[in-house]
């Protein structure tokens, strides 16, 4: 009998994770399936029972449950508690753990397929939601010389940095503040170029920068990338490598065997220059 396991979102038409588990599932030897479900707004809970109760086995979680996600897990993980927020959950009778692998599939995309390391690196993180919560913790494991956390609103910047003190070198900042600072890796977690906006970086940032990675995916050049392109950045990436390591990550700790995913990653790039 075939496990099951699904993504749960709204919108969800557009998830890849249907197509990304098919590829795991089939070059792993798995027996399990793998759907989409648009959870109603307001709906969550009432969706996992029902996905529950017919026998599912995990979930992947997607905008705008992952923080519902948080509140129905009875079992959260460190790096959950800390972002507020879950991207999978697998079901063991009674119990529901929640994992939360945004961060370790964008550390790992970086340092294993890009060959990027953070350890003694200056780097620079834009944004303070979500996104950038998820990748604190693994991104402060990685030793960098320091962390610098950017957002419009300079309180929220400030929160983030003050929970990831514990462990390693944080600070926040203003945009206006980042003019006279250079970073080796700059990492766009804002939702700026989902909108096709440029967040409010100087082009200064990059004048010694190795990498600039934009957390979304199959966006092409985005305003982000563009701009650090322009500024001579030599490598340039988007949020493919973590979305195919992290849905690697959950597949891992649903079926105990982690599976290659170069050629998830070669199916689903979108040139960017």
């Amino acid at each position: 009998m075939q496990d099951h396991y699904a993504v749960i979102g709204n919108p969800i038409a557009q998830s890849k994770s249907p197509m990304i588990h098919g590829m795991y599932a089939q070059a792993t030897g798995q027996d399990m399936d793998y759907n989409k479900i648009e959870g109603p707004l307001g709906g969550f809970k009432t969706a996992v029972d029902a996905f529950r109760a017919a026998g599912g086995c995990g979930l992947n979680i997607t905008a705008p449950f992952k923080l519902d996600a948080c509140a129905y897990a009875t079992h959260k993980s460190k790096r959950v508690e800390l972002a507020g927020a879950a991207n999978a959950m697998k079901f063991e009778g009674d119990k529901v753990l929640a994992e939360n692998f945004d961060g370790i599939g964008l550390v790992r995309d970086v340092t294993h397929n890009l060959h990027m390391p953070l350890k003694g690196k200056r780097v620079l993180l834009l944004g303070a939601g979500g996104a950038a919560r998820g990748a604190l913790l693994p991104f402060l494991e990685e030793q960098p010389a320091e962390l610098v956390i950017a957002n419009r609103t300079l309180q929220k910047a400030f929160d983030l940095a003050s929970i990831g003190a514990q462990w390693g070198r944080v600070r926040s900042s203003s945009y206006a503040d980042l003019e006279m600072h250079r970073f080796d890796l700059v990492f766009n977690a804002t939702s700026a170029s989902l909108c096709g906006e440029l967040p409010p970086v100087p082009a200064s940032v990059f004048a010694r920068c190795n990498l600039a990675y934009e957390l979304a995916y199959g966006k092409g050049l985005t305003p982000f990338l563009r701009l650090a392109h322009n500024s001579g950045v030599g490598q340039l990436a988007d949020g493919v490598g973590m979305l195919a390591e992290q849905a690697a990550e959950a597949f891992a700790w649903w079926r105990g065997v982690r599976p290659e995913t170069q050629e998830v990653i070669k199916v689903l790039t979108v040139p960017l220059v």
